[in-house]
């Protein structure tokens, strides 16, 4: 599908002034899709212990079937990246999410380690044709200076999807097992694979300088984005937070229900619970707080990632050492709400820094560096070193990996010149 200059560019190349029909309705697809992405990455850390059992695994084993969807996930990126620019771009998100909707449900029939390792490994093909391209297609529909809002709207969903991924596979684990929770969690993703098709795609570009300019070949987008620091320093504290929040997830509800004398429905109910409401209340908090320190910092979106995190870290130490569950719930949620300050800055950080021709081999790129040295591996090292050393010595990286993504983003706030647009025509 070939961009085009928007109807209202005038011939004197200014960008176009409105919010183009549709844009509602794709944020609110695109959002939704979100949502049931988180879900479906989560549900198998809620019944990480049920499933265990059932299928005779180890802790190290439990962990694999993330690391692969990660894997495949972070390896197919760039390949969407690629496809986006011959096809339209809602066909090649409807078609992963109809393929991670099956793939989450065929889990359910699993009765091997290996079927189930490969039916956890499908739903990464599917996750990266959406969340590649959902950005960048929502950048077409909004200009710079309202992208951050719209994107803290779209991230809102992680948390939520994330809480219920938890909290849905936590009760349905419990009282149905967790073949059911599979099967829930799995289907709904095709109503939303069919609603993306409605949506009505803008002009690539359509609020940059650049509109209707070619992506450029791999070998210089990479040249160009390996010379670009912001993004370069954006991606490198976004893998070590990425890092810290995929072992997170995936264990402190193990965690809780080994070493704090909590239920596993339980567990996964606190977890779940705190990260919709504090990662609801952070996300939204981090974007409007992003927003209100553009008067007073330079580089406000790696502020706010920075601040936030450096919070979160310290309130992680808490919620790892406390014993009283009380003073467990009260750092969590708290750790929680900073944790999610960096969601939508961040994100609104890749879509600004890059041209416009670039955003999707940019967030492809970004996906593959995040995940392969971040939640690709976390969960798994976790395991290896809980097999080992106790999951109480192991979740100790958790707050380590967040205190060096925290340094990476002061850093990149307080030594950063100010750039000029990132929005020029790529050569």
């Amino acid at each position: 599908m070939s961009a085009s200059v928007p109807a209202e560019r005038s011939e004197a190349g200014r960008k176009p002034s409105q919010v183009p029909q549709g844009a509602g309705f794709a944020l609110a697809v695109l959002t939704a899709m979100n949502l049931l992405n988180y879900l479906d990455r989560y549900v198998p850390s809620s019944v990480k212990d049920l499933f265990k059992k059932d299928l005779g695994l180890t802790d190290t084993q439990t962990s694999l079937p993330l690391t692969a969807f990660v894997i495949v996930y972070m390896i197919t990126s760039p390949v969407f990246g690629s496809l986006a620019d011959k096809w339209p771009r809602k066909v090649l998100i409807a078609s992963g999410v109809a393929l991670w909707s099956l793939a989450t449900a065929a889990a359910s029939l699993a009765h091997s380690f290996a079927v189930f390792l490969l039916a956890r490994a499908l739903v990464g093909v599917g996750e990266a044709a959406y969340a590649t391209l959902s950005p960048p297609l929502l950048a077409d529909f909004y200009p710079a200076e309202r992208r951050n809002r719209v994107l803290t709207i779209f991230y809102i969903a992680i948390p939520v999807g994330s809480a219920l991924g938890y909290i849905l596979g936590g009760q349905v684990g419990v009282l149905l097992g967790w073949r059911w929770a599979f099967l829930i969690a799995g289907l709904p993703g095709l109503a939303a694979a069919a609603l993306v098709l409605l949506v009505k795609e803008p002009g690539r570009g359509r609020f940059d300088i650049d509109a209707g300019a070619q992506p450029p070949a791999w070998p210089t987008a990479l040249r160009l984005l390996a010379s670009n620091r912001e993004y370069v320093l954006a991606v490198a504290g976004y893998t070590a937070v990425t890092f810290a929040s995929g072992a997170l997830a995936d264990w402190f509800p193990t965690f809780l229900n080994r070493h704090r004398a909590m239920g596993l429905d339980q567990a996964d109910w606190l977890t779940g619970f705190s990260a919709v409401v504090g990662g609801l209340a952070g996300t939204i908090t981090g974007g409007r707080v992003a927003d209100a320190l553009k008067r007073f910092t330079r580089h406000p979106y790696l502020a706010v990632c920075a601040v936030g995190t450096g919070m979160a870290t310290l309130l992680a130490c808490g919620a790892l050492l406390a014993t009283s569950r009380p003073i467990i719930i009260a750092f969590i949620f708290a750790a929680q709400f900073f944790l999610w300050w960096y969601n939508a800055p961040i994100n609104a950080v890749l879509v600004n820094t890059v041209p416009s021709a670039m955003r999707a081999r940019a967030f492809s790129l970004s996906i593959l560096c995040i995940h392969l040295l971040g939640d690709a591996i976390s969960p798994t090292v976790i395991g290896v070193v809980s097999d080992r050393s106790g999951l109480s010595f192991a979740i100790a990286l958790v707050p380590v990996m967040l205190g060096v993504g925290t340094v990476i983003w002061a850093w990149a706030w307080r030594t950063l010149p100010l750039a000029e647009s990132r929005n020029v025509a790529v050569r």
